[in-house]
């Protein structure tokens, strides 16, 4: 039988921030989290890299913005690694959110750090080191979109439809009159078409995405013109473009 992940167990934290006062801040907020151990900490990224090597840390809790080399470059190097620790991203900003779960950061903490979620973000990294390790999917299966003074986790599952707004997409999650909500994310709707499963998500119109298994069904409208009519009786028009995909999908 295998053996079942020690939730017992201390995570090896490194903390990389340029800012002194950041560093010692996350090290107050650590010292309450029994699930880790700071090992070590470094203010800039090439630092990060050595430190990593020497201590082969469990857990990184990373800024963005540093000098020379950002929290991203410093993320994507230690994905290729063969033994690589787990990424959380601890940040002013919020406009780096998609690409770091390209580079499956565990977690997205906004500064600044509130104590609770921290913990939140540390529990997602302790539960995440006990999963068996598989081949990850080439697809997203989560976003994260800044609400309030947050980052919420929003699975991809749950995303019914996506609009695109300018350099913005609008995910639309749940069902209207079912709690239905919509968050916007800085991201363009091709380059998020991009990473969404096809067998899961199709596009419809140059600025609708709509996942396959909310479409009811196909509506000739006459003239050529077709709509996608949706679970809630909503029908969203079909762009030309778009028209043999969609008909193909259907089997016509």
């Amino acid at each position: 039988m295998a053996d079942e992940p020690d939730t017992n167990r201390s995570l090896r934290t490194l903390i990389v921030d340029d800012e002194p006062l950041a560093v010692e801040r996350i090290q107050v907020l650590c010292a309450d989290i029994d699930a880790i151990r700071v090992v070590g900490t470094a203010s800039d990224g090439a630092a990060a890299l050595r430190l990593v090597e020497a201590l082969k840390p469990d857990l990184v809790l990373l800024d963005m913005t540093m000098p020379e080399m950002d929290g991203l470059a410093v993320a994507a190097k230690l994905s290729k690694l063969e033994v690589k620790p787990a990424v959380i991203f601890v940040t002013a900003h919020e406009n780096f959110a998609v690409e770091a779960f390209d580079l499956e950061a565990i977690d997205y903490v906004l500064k600044p750090v509130a104590a609770d979620r921290l913990s939140r973000a540390i529990e997602r990294a302790l539960a995440r080191s006990g999963e068996p390790k598989e081949g990850s999917s080439a697809w997203l299966d989560e976003l994260w979109v800044p609400h309030r003074s947050e980052l919420l986790r929003i699975a991809v599952s749950e995303v019914s439809r996506i609009d695109a707004e300018r350099d913005y997409v609008r995910l639309h999650v749940g069902l209207p009159g079912e709690g239905g909500r919509s968050y916007l994310l800085l991201q363009t709707i091709a380059g998020l078409e991009e990473k969404l499963d096809p067998s899961e998500f199709i596009r419809i119109h140059r600025s609708t995405i709509l996942r396959k298994d909310r479409i009811r069904g196909l509506r000739h409208d006459g003239l050529g013109v077709w709509s996608a009519e949706l679970e809630d009786g909503e029908a969203m028009r079909i762009g030309r473009t778009y028209l043999p995909k969609v008909k193909a999908m259907a089997g016509r």
